[in-house]
């Protein structure tokens, strides 16, 4: 297949529109991608004297005040393209809740123009799909949500089981590298419609396990995925090219501390930031290079994403940031998580896989075609009694008296019809000689029983 070079994750930085942004102390450079922080004008702050005043960041894009369109434009529609050649693909989205994570993924309440990159990629990936009508597509879906580390299946087709943290199982097919969740739901979508209906369905649910659940959307992480397998119609049917798109929304990156949780919700959020921990381990652990364990079993986002950090696949993320002062800190730590994952390298290569049970009967039917091509051959060349099956025990028995004629000279030569009876006579010939041979070594030793026996 063709190997792709290896390319680093894709950083774009959104930043959430808002009346109150932090002008004196957020700088940003749209077309130098730069974001610079001073922290020395804002008492409020509480800035502690030994905190650090001036930030400087640089990014592959910064959105700033963009549209839907603009940021799915610019984000994804090329991975979603890549998606239909054979490669796989991941965007994440990453930062504090509020900050518009949900609803650059997912989009705004029912307004067209405010549809978020899942349904503008559905919508691409199938214009795509019926613009080449010389291959047949098969498009699956599946959207899971993980919460505190349990798995649930958005399009269970039961609905959502809250209670039993459903009995989903991260699994990894260690030949071909690849991830897969058993026991999750794949639902096949012939058309953008299915598809939307399919997304609205998990949106549905994922809302309703939210408030079975009593959490906000910011305390799990969600994982929409579309599966495409296609065929040439034209060429041999048993290449398969199979690849992925998931659609990473994240759980809100703030830290505990500032949502003066208890109980419950503290939990969740040691959880969230666990697992967002984890996965800025593994980052830290893919970007240094002395390193060659990479912790990914350690949550089960890092180990469902294993291939999207570092491995085969095209990845972007998208930094939400909320630039009001209030918001600064979290906009740091934010901006600091997507520098480092700018340094992550990731080698996406198309994935070719053959249809193991479409190549026999290939071979199967080839098989028969070059049989009948040889009796035909036989047929015109006048050799009639050419065998191409398998020697039975009789024939073999025949073959071996044939043999020991000629060996003993009672006949001239040996007429061959075809390579597997050139086979069969030598067969023949070694079995002679390893009895010829055993019967010298044991005439060489006295009192012998083997030769007499002979």
């Amino acid at each position: 297949g063709k190997r792709m070079v290896k390319s680093a994750v894709r950083v774009c930085v959104r930043t959430r529109p808002t009346a109150q942004f932090a002008h004196n102390e957020l700088f940003i450079k749209s077309e130098t991608a730069n974001i610079d922080i001073n922290l020395k004008k804002n008492p409020s702050m509480g800035v502690v004297n030994n905190m650090r005043e001036n930030y400087s960041f640089k990014f592959d894009q910064i959105l700033h005040n963009s549209s839907q369109e603009t940021v799915y434009q610019e984000c994804v529609s090329e991975i979603t393209r890549s998606v239909v050649q054979g490669f796989n693909g991941t965007v994440l989205v990453y930062g504090q809740t509020g900050a518009g994570k949900t609803y650059t993924m997912s989009g705004g309440g029912g307004d067209y123009k405010t549809r978020g990159c899942i349904p503008r990629a559905i919508q691409e990936l199938f214009q795509e799909v019926s613009a080449r009508q010389d291959q047949a597509f098969t498009v699956r879906m599946s959207y899971l949500e993980i919460y505190n580390e349990s798995l649930f299946d958005l399009l269970s087709p039961g609905g959502v089981n809250t209670d039993a943290g459903e009995n989903l199982l991260i699994q990894e097919d260690a030949q071909k590298g690849t991830i897969h969740v058993k026991g999750l739901t794949l639902a096949v979508a012939n058309t953008e419609e299915e598809a939307m209906n399919l997304f609205f369905e998990g949106e549905t649910n994922r809302a309703i396990a939210e408030h079975q659940m009593n959490s906000a959307s910011s305390r799990s992480h969600c994982v929409l995925t579309l599966h495409v397998e296609s065929r040439s119609r034209v060429e041999s049917a048993d290449r398969v090219l199979s690849s992925k798109l998931n659609m990473v929304d994240l759980a809100g990156s703030e830290r505990v501390s500032k949502t003066q949780s208890t109980g419950a919700i503290l939990r969740e959020a040691m959880y969230i930031n666990k697992s967002l921990s984890f996965l800025e381990q593994c980052v830290i652990a893919l970007t240094d290079r002395a390193r060659d364990h990479v912790p990914f079993r350690q949550s089960k986002l890092t180990h469902y994403l294993k291939d999207s950090l570092g491995g085969n696949c095209r990845t972007t993320m998208v930094a939400n940031i909320w630039g009001e002062a209030a918001q600064l800190e979290e906009t740091i730590s934010t901006l600091a998580f997507a520098t480092r994952m700018m340094r992550v390298k990731n080698d996406a290569q198309v994935n070719v896989k053959l249809d193991a049970a479409l190549l026999v009967k290939k071979y199967e039917q080839e098989i028969k075609e070059l049989r009948q091509e040889l009796a035909m051959h036989d047929a015109l060349s006048g050799r009639n009694r050419v065998k191409y099956e398998p020697y039975t025990d009789e024939q073999r028995y025949e073959l071996a008296q044939e043999v020991r004629k000629y060996v003993r000279g009672e006949v001239e030569e040996l007429e061959f019809v075809s390579v597997r009876h050139v086979r069969e006579v030598l067969q023949q010939f070694k079995i002679i000689c390893a009895n010829a041979l055993e019967a010298a070594a044991s005439g060489a030793r006295p009192h012998s029983a083997a030769s007499a026996a002979r």
